[in-house]
């Protein structure tokens, strides 16, 4: 069952030829037989799980089971998680336990889902790489000489993998769309306030969000059901209707709209990426899409922008881990400031520090206008571009990254890395969902589509990306190290 969609196993588990805790164990064993290898999971949570299932089966035969109950799943160590350690990636809260479960956690758990485990990530969200980890880097399953993406690549990495069919991630800049590609797996970011950000840490207040990754758009659409909607301790969190994302998925797409963005087929785009995309979209073609091109002027402005916003509310939200209440206290300090200093100068890793730097340097007096303001009235046009685009098409695409999956410890200048970033990031500084879909690979490594919708639009996105998965195998292939584990 390790290869099968939540789809199938909700089907399985719903005809009675395999119960949650057999589904379980067998999950949970090969964990154990292959993380070694991947360094996916930050925590596995084997005593709970089995818990969970044995209740899950137990509803089940009470007649009380949703679309989840049973499922297993993988839940992304930035989400605080009652009892649990819960570590964002990170020395300073290696001995956090949280005394909560954040509400999309809270949500899952009631609809019967069986989490497994706490998924390694890029030291508090910050990160393409998965290689900013307090706990070491995550191996790509397609190739262990490659990066899996960041910052989600533990979650990726694990559904990829086999070990889990989904997983919870988040995404700043990219951190679910990018990982998805090179992994060769499905992973949706929803629209800003679509799903609580309660009990997720935060990184960037203005441009995190939670969403699913999974085998499948159909399975995508599963969990988004279970975890979208309003939530009143989250005051970004939009008081709007949640649809049932998967009842649209099969609607045909003769006279759908697609806009290809210009500025996403430029110069530092990989040619086998953009073949593979190209090929794509003339599977849309084929469907009865019209495809045209279109312009997101201040593309190029986004990179900037977001390196100023996302790390000026990093400084911001960081502030508070200073070695007094909770997370990593230095030891014998000889007062209050030592005790500040050297807590955190032993918590945080590298990129985290320079991240804080910049963003109090934009934060302070005499800097404040002339980066972070200027930045935030970039970030308006930003999203004008796509709310203009949006007026003439229906969906934009194009790669969720400029090359496919790249070597362990290959990237080491921190701008480089930030320009792996060009596709995503604009999106949540608009604020927009988007969803990269398996759509081919360069060499042995994945490729990923990327469809992006305007404001809640996720349906549609589902729809489009379910449809091009109904018409293509790409998110049917497995890597090799699933199969000889099997």
């Amino acid at each position: 069952m390790h290869d099968k969609t939540i789809t199938e196993i909700a089907g399985a588990l719903a005809a009675g030829t395999i119960s949650s805790r057999e589904l379980t164990q067998d999950l949970l064993g090969r964990i154990d037989r292959m993380d070694g290898q991947l360094n996916s999971f930050i925590t596995v949570t084997a005593e709970q799980a089995l818990s969970a299932a044995d209740h899950a089966d137990q509803q089940r035969a009470n007649g009380q089971a949703g679309p989840l109950t049973g499922v297993p799943l993988a839940i992304k160590d930035i989400f605080c998680t009652q009892g649990v350690k819960t570590s964002c990636g990170s020395k300073m809260l290696d001995n956090f336990i949280a005394p909560y479960d954040a509400t999309v956690v809270s949500k899952l758990r009631a609809a019967g889902t069986v989490s497994l485990g706490k998924t390694n990530m890029d030291e508090f969200a910050m990160g393409s790489s998965n290689e900013n980890s307090f706990y070491g880097p995550v191996k790509n399953p397609w190739d262990l000489t490659a990066v899996p993406g960041g910052s989600s690549g533990g979650s990726a990495a694990a559904v990829a993998a086999g070990l889990v069919p989904a997983a919870l991630g988040t995404d700043t800049g990219g951190s679910i769309r990018q990982p998805a590609a090179f992994c060769g797996i499905t992973g949706l970011k929803p629209t800003y306030g679509r799903v609580s950000r309660y009990g997720m840490v935060a990184y960037a207040s203005s441009l995190d969000q939670g969403g699913p990754m999974a085998r499948s758009a159909a399975d995508c659409g599963l969990l988004l059901n279970a975890i979208a909607g309003h939530d009143a301790r989250d005051s970004t969190s939009v008081a709007r209707v949640v649809p049932d994302y998967t009842e649209e998925l099969d609607a045909p797409l003769a006279g759908l709209k697609i806009g290809l963005p210009r500025e996403y087929f430029g110069d530092g785009l990989d040619p086998s990426v953009e073949s593979a995309i190209r090929d794509a979209i003339k599977v849309f073609e084929s469907l009865g899409a019209s495809v045209r091109e279109v312009s997101l002027p201040h593309t190029s402005y986004a990179i900037p922008a977001y390196y100023v916003i996302a790390p000026a509310e990093a400084s911001s939200n960081l502030s508070r881990y200073d070695g007094v209440r909770f997370g990593h206290r230095c030891d014998n300090p000889s007062d209050l400031i030592d005790l500040y200093k050297r807590s955190r100068a032993e918590g945080f890793g590298d990129e985290v520090k320079r991240r804080i730097l910049i963003g109090t340097h934009t934060l302070s007096e005499g800097f404040f206008d002339a980066y972070y303001k200027k930045a935030q009235q970039v970030r308006r046009l930003i999203r004008q571009d796509f709310l203009d685009a949006f007026e003439e098409v229906d969906v934009l695409m194009g790669p969720a990254a400029p090359t496919p999956a790249f070597d362990l410890g290959a990237t080491k200048d921190p701008v480089s890395m930030y320009l792996q970033d060009i596709y995503t990031i604009a999106i949540n500084l608009a604020g927009i969902p988007g969803i990269s879909v398996p759509a081919g690979f360069s060499g042995k490594r994945p490729v990923g589509l990327q469809i992006l919708g305007t404001h809640f639009a996720e349906a549609r996105l589902l729809n489009v990306a379910h449809q091009f998965q109904q018409a293509t195998d790409w998110h049917l292939r497995r890597p090799e190290i699933a199969e000889e584990n099997a």
